[in-house]
């Protein structure tokens, strides 16, 4: 990032500071490369031409609220811009909106009252405000079922999953007219039970045309599973790990949990707790937010007892095996966990055993054409295969739900029959069953059109053209081939 403008004795400028990131402070002096600068905080230093910005001394103190409009937009301006903001809670910044996670609760900021005010109002009309991102992509989305797309950016893995909470929260305030939203979130905290990190994720809302939701769904990918293995301060591991541990007794019981401090992927940092956030609650409110979308309480504990399986296999350690580059478990600390993982995962997929667990973390399996090699894994390199094992297990709870709510609608989209329409070639649903199957697998309307008609696609427009009860059985399992092909997208 070089100079934009010469850099004189009077000069107001930014100097590189390895402390505090940038401090101000006027040039007094410059020799060769050198320049002199005596801080606000009345110390001189000696920096490098090349690392010192100009400073716009006419910045009003509390900041602009498009940065766009800053004399100087370098790193140093912004992120005094930015600070600026923070110091008076304002915690937005536009005209590409940036948030400051304020590291406590605002709840003024989300209240009706202030959706309201953003209601319909212009982009830049107010001062920058999520909702007015928001506003903006809900009254830009096209009525014909074209998709609107809003890119929500999201650094570091502090409640950044808060973001698209209060968008998607906005934007169902707003809902009045039938039009699917989605936005893409980039990284990390943010899925409805808070075992939550990813890199992407996808959210879509649909409303009919009462205002009602009618349809949602969430997509993860480039799923970031790396980073509950490995934590440094000042950071916290993902909510869901605490939150559990503070469940109340009766579940901290039946998943085998105590203190955060007493497990490996959690005692990393001595980052356990956020002010104002109350773990305890927020488990029972992740429970309730389950229940209202309609994960059954078996389904539940089933993504709870992934979490708690991570956990305990975390606490798992080794030491040298009697063999060469051979491991085994360190003490009776380690085989109880082992144990009680085992336990956990068992309830889950059924064939899992404290033995077979035990040999697939200090044991590799390499398949040849001539079968397969089981290969030992020394002290150093089963905690790695350990680690391996425990992402592998936390990527399941984003697969779950969308897996068995996929192979239900294909069921029941197999069960829609057809019979003869009124008119000519057309078909329509046999009877009440069918009707019932159809509001099931999806949005009632839209899928019954999509059943038995055909959209035919010419320069002039498109063509909606009927099908008769032959054609519309055909039409019903090419849905549900494409709705099966999801599976393993």
């Amino acid at each position: 990032m070089g100079t934009p403008v010469n850099i004189i004795v009077g000069s107001h400028v930014w100097a590189e500071d390895l402390d505090e990131a940038w401090i101000d402070g006027e040039v007094i002096g410059i020799e060769g490369r050198n320049a002199t600068i005596v801080t606000t905080e009345g110390k001189t230093i000696v920096v490098d031409i090349s690392n010192i910005y100009p400073k716009d001394t006419e910045a009003p103190p509390a900041g602009v609220d498009d940065m766009t409009k800053l004399a100087y937009l370098h790193e140093p301006g912004v992120l005094h811009n930015l600070a600026s903001h923070f110091a008076l809670n304002e915690i937005y910044t536009g005209n590409i909106l940036i948030a400051v996670n304020p590291i406590q609760r605002l709840p003024h900021l989300y209240d009706i009252h202030m959706m309201e005010q953003y209601k319909g109002a212009a982009f830049g009309e107010l001062i920058p405000h999520l909702f007015a991102v928001a506003n903006t992509s809900y009254r830009t989305a096209n009525p014909y079922w074209l998709m609107e797309r809003v890119e929500l950016q999201n650094r570091g893995n502090k409640d950044a999953h808060e973001i698209p909470c209060i968008h998607g929260g906005h934007i169902r305030y707003r809902g009045k007219n039938s039009r699917t939203i989605s936005f893409g979130v980039q990284p990390s905290l943010g899925s409805i039970w808070e075992c939550q990190n990813c890199k992407k994720k996808q959210f879509q809302i649909q409303f009919d045309n009462h205002g009602k939701i009618s349809g949602a769904a969430v997509h993860t990918y480039l799923l970031e599973r790396s980073r509950f293995c490995q934590v440094s301060d000042p950071e916290r591991n993902y909510h869901c790990f605490y939150m559990l541990c503070a469940a109340p007794p009766e579940d901290a019981k039946k998943f085998k949990l105590e203190n955060p401090r007493s497990f490996h992927y959690l005692n990393q940092t001595n980052y356990y707790e956020i002010a104002n956030v109350n773990d305890a609650r927020e488990y029972l409110e992740t429970r309730n937010a389950m229940d209202v979308v309609g994960i059954s309480q078996d389904e539940q504990d089933a993504i709870f007892r992934m979490v708690a399986t991570i956990l305990h296999l975390g606490n798992i350690e080794f030491i040298k095996g009697k063999e060469a580059d051979s491991s085994k478990l360190k003490d009776e600390k380690a085989l109880s966990h082992l144990q009680t993982a085992a336990e956990l995962l068992i309830m889950l997929i059924f064939r899992c055993d404290e033995k077979a667990l035990e040999d697939s973390l200090y044991q590799r399996v390499i398949g040849t054409p001539d079968g397969n090699i089981t290969k030992p894994l020394d002290p150093d390199l089963a905690p790695l295969n350990r680690d391996a094992l425990a992402k592998t297990v936390y990527s399941r709870p984003f697969d779950y739900r969308m897996q068995y709510s996929v192979v239900a609608a294909i069921l029941y989209l197999g069960n829609i029959e057809f019979i003869k329409g009124k008119e000519a070639d057309s078909s329509k649903l046999k009877d009440e069953k069918d009707l019932s199957y159809l509001q099931t697998a999806c949005d009632e309307k839209a899928l019954e059109d999509s059943l038995c008609q055909r959209v035919i696609v010419t320069p002039d427009g498109n063509i909606t053209k009927p099908l008769d009860p032959d054609l519309a059985p055909l039409n019903r399992d090419a849905l549900a081939k494409t709705v099966y092909s999801k599976l393993f997208d």
